[in-house]
């Protein structure tokens, strides 16, 4: 992440990490502060084994790009809210030229960024994807579950 202050948003992607039992590393890697880090991070990432790179930051938005043009490995950027609404950040990270593409999700969704990074690893990994279609069939359970609730709410002009 570009900063600390970006952890409350990546902490979606750092449970569902825990609950697929994914290993993952947190750093914070400023592509404007701290550039040779974060080339360092991005040049070695490959040979460290790691198979997904989730990068989220704000406002210029930059290190997933960065991150991106050094590396081989896939590149998931997630735009934060720190000004404009997150439209700086959507825009700084979607709109990456020809050769270094970044997959984007949506401002602050992280957890999708998890998400989209499980399903790649599960290409490779029974286990995981085991544990992923589990967590998929979940999510199906929780709409019914909220339908049943909603059943029992009353309003006088409500119908169903």
């Amino acid at each position: 992440m570009g900063s600390t202050s970006d952890l409350p948003v990546m902490e979606k992607t750092a449970r569902f990490f825990d609950e697929m039992q994914v290993p993952f590393e947190m750093n914070a890697l400023s592509a404007h502060r701290t550039p040779q880090e974060v080339e360092t991070f991005a040049k070695g990432a490959s040979a460290r084994g790691i198979k997904v790179i989730i990068a989220a930051a704000g406002m210029a938005a930059h290190l997933p790009g960065v991150i991106a043009a050094s590396t081989t490995v896939p590149v998931i950027g997630v735009p934060i809210n720190a000004t404009l609404d997150g439209m700086d950040a959507l825009l700084a990270i979607v709109q990456m030229p020809p050769g270094i593409p970044v997959a984007t999700v949506g401002i602050n969704a992280s957890l999708n960024a998890g998400i989209l990074a499980v399903q790649m690893l599960s290409l490779s990994d029974e286990s995981l994807a085991l544990r992923f279609r589990t967590y998929k069939e979940t999510l199906g359970q929780k709409i019914v579950k909220a339908n049943a609730e909603l059943a029992k709410v009353t309003y006088k002009f409500k119908t169903n």
